[in-house]
């Protein structure tokens, strides 16, 4: 049976400009509506973080008046998913030749850690280099900025995506005092970053390369890749 790797962040929290710390965790619809598809059209999937650290729920995620009233269902649907699997595999053990996609969660977690992980780096370029599915939802995509050569050139310059927008960023309160802004951090690398209305779904593609905006977006982007794997396209 064909496998799919979901790489979490292992941050809990984000430290902010003025040295304060804001609490932060997976975000269970993310990590949730892109489980349930695969799961559902006959995939494995595996959880990865650096040092195989389970990272708490973001408790934003879990609220009806940030989240959505479908919340609690995504948040019962990944405490299960991640009870069951069990311990999590260490990002620096995993071998890409196991799996046909690579799917980045968000949450701000990625912000902290897996923008500049070396191991998460590796495994990208290797996935990247092999025509391998690359999925990266809200936050997620800034994990794509880990995927540097040798000579510190970004491997996804020119790439077409979407991420969480700086607007959207501004509207949920954690602009002001964030060490960087993830669409803008894109923009100055070299991507071509789209952005759609804030906070509704909106997915791009590129190639293999398969991106969402916000939470909304995750249940999309995990169905283009599903589609995507079904016809022959990985």
């Amino acid at each position: 049976m064909s496998k799919i790797l979901i790489v979490m962040s292992a941050a809990s929290v984000w430290e902010r400009n003025d040295g304060s710390e804001y609490p932060t965790g997976y975000w269970a619809e993310e990590l949730a509506a892109p489980h349930e598809k695969f799961v559902r059209a006959g995939y494995t999937v595996d959880f990865a973080s650096p040092g195989g650290v389970l990272q708490p729920l973001d408790t934003h995620s879990a609220d009806p008046e940030v989240a959505g009233p479908d919340c609690a269902r995504y948040v019962a649907h990944a405490e299960q998913a991640l009870r069951e699997f069990g311990p999590l595999l260490k990002l620096d053990e995993i071998d890409v030749d196991d799996y046909v996609a690579v799917v980045l969660p968000g949450g701000h977690g990625p912000v902290v850690d897996l923008y500049q992980d070396r191991a998460l780096g590796r495994l990208l370029a290797e996935a990247d280099a092999a025509g391998k599915l690359i999925g990266a939802v809200c936050h997620g995509p800034a994990a794509l900025l880990s995927a540097v050569d040798q000579a510190g050139n970004w491997l996804f310059t020119g790439r077409e995506l979407t991420a969480f927008t700086d607007e959207e960023e501004q509207l949920f309160g954690t602009a002001e005092g964030a060490p960087w802004l993830l669409a803008s951090r894109l923009r100055e690398q070299g991507a071509k970053h789209f952005g759609g209305p804030a906070y509704q779904p909106h997915n791009v593609r590129d190639g293999n390369l398969f991106t969402g905006q916000n939470p909304a977006s995750s249940a999309p982007m995990a169905e283009a890749m599903v589609t995507a794997l079904a016809s022959g396209q990985a």
